[in-house]
């Protein structure tokens, strides 16, 4: 299986990125799995809601234009379906079983997915109805696709 993981903005902290490297590197014992991140548009304060939309507009065309055609599209999005990690880890099996060879989850920016990007999505997830910053939420999915894999290969991991 070939996971991507496309993201608006880049991680600052190092905390955030050594995070990022560990579980990347616990992931290459089940998947290819690639990050790819894209630049944010700088959001002015009080922004207008067009200037928001626009905003989102630029970011959804380049995020649409980093997803392979062939991939599953799974967009992090806050009206998302709310699965528990064994419901997660049954989702990537099966997409597997069913001939899925790439899978790509998507992270938008501070102001959230495009019209178009969430149209583009095959499955929407949420992990929380609360807002986290992209920054801590690469690293919350990358945990929980290896905690799907170590689900699927019935190995064990904290509970």
């Amino acid at each position: 299986m070939r996971i991507t993981v496309v993201c608006v903005g880049k991680i600052k902290e190092k905390f955030y990125t050594q995070a990022v490297d560990e579980y990347l590197k616990r992931l290459t014992r089940y998947c290819k799995i690639d990050i790819v991140e894209l630049p944010d548009e700088k959001t002015p304060d009080n922004a207008s809601e067009l200037v928001n939309t626009q905003i989102k507009c630029k970011e959804g065309e380049r995020i649409l234009a980093a997803i392979r055609d062939d991939s599953y599209v799974c967009a992090l999005a806050i009206e998302g379906k709310m699965p528990d990690s064994v419901e997660l880890s049954e989702k990537i099996e099966r997409l597997g079983i069913d001939g899925v060879s790439s899978i790509t989850f998507v992270i938008g920016g501070s102001l959230g997915l495009s019209d178009a990007v969430l149209k583009r999505a095959d499955y929407k997830l949420s992990f929380s109805k609360m807002t986290f910053p992209h920054q801590l939420m690469r690293v919350i999915l990358l945990e929980q696709i290896y905690r799907a894999y170590r689900i699927m290969k019935n190995e064990p991991y904290h509970k």
